[in-house]
């Protein structure tokens, strides 16, 4: 299967996208990352969640100013509709995540 651009990912019809912007040298990250497990299981078919490492992916990261990791940034049909910058407890990310599931 070919590798999706990161336009493409995001762009995923009738589901919103929750994009975490992280990297693997970064402590709070990896706070974050069995949250968003958490939060991804809680919603599972409602919403995708994808990690996207600012090392590996930078023209993603400065085409959406991500200048504090962890960024979590909430696509609906491309476009950004909420973002978070540093580590979100599960309890409020499926607070907000509720404001925008159908």
């Amino acid at each position: 299967m070919p590798k999706k651009s990161f336009s493409e990912l995001i762009n995923s019809p009738g589901m919103p996208v929750l994009v975490d912007f992280y990297a693997d040298w970064c402590g709070p990250c990896k706070t974050m990352a069995p949250i968003l497990q958490q939060v991804a299981e809680q919603h599972q078919g409602k919403i995708k969640v994808i990690k996207v490492d600012v090392d590996r992916n930078q023209a993603a990261a400065q085409q959406f100013r991500v200048q504090s990791i962890p960024t979590l940034i909430l696509f609906q049909r491309g476009q950004p509709v909420w973002r978070q910058a540093g580590v979100v407890s599960a309890p409020q990310l499926s607070q907000v995540l509720q404001r925008f599931l159908q």
